[in-house]
């Protein structure tokens, strides 16, 4: 049979005292005795006392619970970016609430109104690829809520984000393609309408006008998980134009091609060299391992919240909207060397 809570008033109840200096007790105050702290804390935890964190929050005006929508947890970065969320939160006396949109609109939507009936704080946000109306987030901004972006923005909104310079990590990616002698280099994509896909894709670009090598459109695929590139390879090979290079928009893009490729008798990086985007732990533990860019997926984690948490506990209507951005740092490992 489920119990009730115990509660301030049980407390000072059992102890003879007002439930007034029972709370003041536990929160140390100076006015209270040492004896009665003592009796008071001792009691507490023999009771297994728990403060209401509700009727906390509706005292404080705060809940100290922080949002948190993510496209889906099983990614090896996203876990990262949690991991920092995490670890910062919960120094600063935070609790951390995990949303998971599946890459779909509607949960995206079904994750927002959650969050704000549960009256968190603030949010941290990576949009779903399915996203293509903001208006749940807007919704969130004028309820006061903050909003900090990372890793998937929404274009044109101004609010707080922590990204990578997705351009610069995936020039230098298809430069050391071209600098192993790849020519024919193919980009896997991502979805063009988000700012992640279109900036990845004109960093490939970039290195492969500076290096004076034409551009093969039918290189360039909107494939984007495994599935996807595995179905791309095939198609390549069928027409027989497979590249030398491949420069892909995420890891399980690049490994769905790599294992495409072998099945094909393909020698990697022999025959084509491979390189992926984000360093998760499948680069380490393929056969040969996978070139990856690093996205320091922890590292946006910890600013990201250093930021949410500067806005719920320093508000003002005015502030300036920051953006920081992370460098990409490629790992070079057997598949394109």
């Amino acid at each position: 049979m489920k119990s009730n809570p115990i509660t301030i008033k049980d407390i000072a109840r059992l102890l003879g005292i007002s439930p007034s200096t029972v709370s003041r007790a536990l929160k140390d105050h100076p006015d209270i005795s040492v004896e009665t702290k003592k009796a008071v804390n001792d009691l507490a935890a023999q009771l297994k006392y728990q403060p209401n964190a509700i009727a906390l929050s509706l005292k404080q005006s705060r809940t100290n619970t922080i949002g948190v929508i993510i496209p889906e947890i099983v990614h090896h970065f996203f876990s990262s970016v949690i991991s920092g969320i995490e670890d910062v939160a919960y120094d600063a006396g935070f609790t951390v609430m995990i949303c998971q949109s599946n890459e779909r609109y509607d949960r995206e939507v079904a994750n927002a109104n959650m969050l704000v009936a549960h009256r968190v704080d603030g949010v941290l946000v990576s949009i779903a690829k399915e996203s293509t109306k903001f208006d749940h987030l807007n919704m969130m901004r004028e309820k006061g809520i903050p909003l900090v972006f990372f890793d998937r923005i929404v274009p044109g909104m101004e609010a707080d984000q922590v990204i990578i310079d997705d351009e610069e990590a995936a020039y230098k990616a298809t430069r050391h393609l071209i600098e192993n002698g790849r020519k024919r280099i193919a980009h896997f994509s991502g979805p063009g309408h988000l700012m992640i896909g279109r900036n990845r894709q004109l960093g490939y670009l970039r290195a492969i006008n500076e290096a004076g090598l034409p551009v093969h459109p039918e290189l360039i695929i909107q494939a984007d998980n495994y599935e996807k590139a595995v179905v791309a390879v095939r198609q390549l090979a069928d027409r027989g134009n497979l590249p030398d290079g491949l420069f892909a928009t995420n890891d399980l893009t690049a490994v769905g091609a790599m294992q495409a490729l072998q099945k094909l008798g393909v020698k990697i990086p022999d025959q084509i060299s491979i390189i992926g985007f984000s360093d998760g732990r499948l680069s380490g533990i393929t056969n040969p391992t996978l070139s990856s860019v690093d996205q320091h997926g922890y590292e946006m984690g910890t600013i990201a919240t250093e930021i949410l948490l500067q806005r719920i506990l320093n508000s003002d209507d005015n502030y300036t909207p920051v953006t920081r951005v992370l460098e990409g740092e490629l790992v070079i490992r057997e598949s394109s060397i």
